[in-house]
């Protein structure tokens, strides 16, 4: 896997730079490829064709340090995209060692619970495949999940995005998420590629939605970070949210999220409404068949709309 992750994610690289941006003569006649020749790149980083053309291949045993630094300064890589380079090459050269990484956590400690509590907007922590791993009581009324989360399988943002008919309706900004939660997955898989659960995720994903294979054919890589994040909400309507992600020093692999709103804006209002709602005590969705075919109730559903992944 690794071998064909390098392979596809230099070149994809390659293919998206320009000789002007990178700053290489053009002459004339037809260029048969996008972005960059492969001696270009070479030649840029100062290694042989040869060498480079190996390496793109995913053979990367013995690329030193320096060299890697060279290539990725060459294929102008961001901090992220440089991190998943070097973890790509340090999963092929050992393998053994990172398959004993232990598994993406799916639950949380009871003192990470009560951070979460003691937020008063919404709050959530998710793991590297995007499970909803906990929420506190606005996080869960405005994905509409039970709250505190239930053991058993998690709602997963990415299957919601990618196999849920509500998804289009509640993201106001949809492609965009998607786009985010295929990098953010593909940097997941950067880190781990044994993975199972993301395996399967993955896979499932591949196999269901065309638009995530051609997406994950990308090799876009990003890390959680700050912004918007836009919701129109079933019961309370338009949300908009400011963002920031804290990674989890005390539970590694796990990442906090917690959503800003702004003082006396429609936002406030509509949450203070949302909020008052999910203090009543609500019965949940419950099935194994695909979500998107239960509509919720008439009126204000004071329920999850969004069903967790069975």
């Amino acid at each position: 896997m690794s071998s064909e992750e390098i392979s596809g994610f230099l070149t994809s690289r390659r293919a998206r730079i320009s000789p002007e941006q990178a700053g290489v003569p053009v002459f004339a006649g037809n260029r048969r490829v996008p972005g960059l020749r492969r001696e270009e790149v070479a030649h840029l980083a100062g290694v042989s064709t040869d060498y480079y053309s190996k390496l793109e291949r995913g053979n990367t045993r013995g690329a030193s340090l320096e060299v890697l630094d060279a290539i990725a300064r060459a294929l102008q890589l961001d901090d992220t995209e440089r991190e998943h380079l070097m973890n790509l090459v340090e999963i092929t050269a050992s393998p053994q060692r990172r398959k004993s990484r232990p598994k993406s956590r799916t639950v949380v400690a009871p003192e990470t619970q009560a951070v979460l509590d003691a937020i008063t907007v919404p709050a959530l922590v998710q793991n590297a495949r995007l499970d909803f791993v906990a929420v506190n009581r606005l996080g869960a009324a405005l994905y509409g999940l039970h709250y505190p989360v239930k053991s058993g399988p998690l709602f997963n943002a990415a299957r919601f995005q990618f196999l849920d008919s509500r998804a289009q309706d509640f993201f106001i900004d949809f492609e965009r998420a998607k786009r985010n939660a295929v990098a953010l997955l593909h940097q997941a898989a950067g880190r781990d590629p044994f993975d199972e659960e993301l395996i399967r995720l993955v896979g499932q994903l591949s196999t269901q939605s065309p638009e995530f294979r051609a997406l994950w054919a990308s090799h876009d890589v990003i890390r959680y970070q700050r912004g918007i994040k836009r919701y129109r909400h079933p019961d309370v309507g338009d949300l908009a949210f400011g963002y920031e992600s804290f990674n989890l020093t005390t539970e590694p692999g796990l990442t906090m999220l917690v959503y800003t709103i702004e003082p006396h804006s429609p936002t406030a209002g509509r949450m203070t409404l949302l909020g008052a709602w999910a203090q009543t005590p609500v019965t949940a969705y419950s099935t194994d068949a695909d979500p998107a075919m239960h509509a919720a109730p008439d009126g204000p559903s004071r329920s999850p709309f969004l069903q967790e992944d069975r």
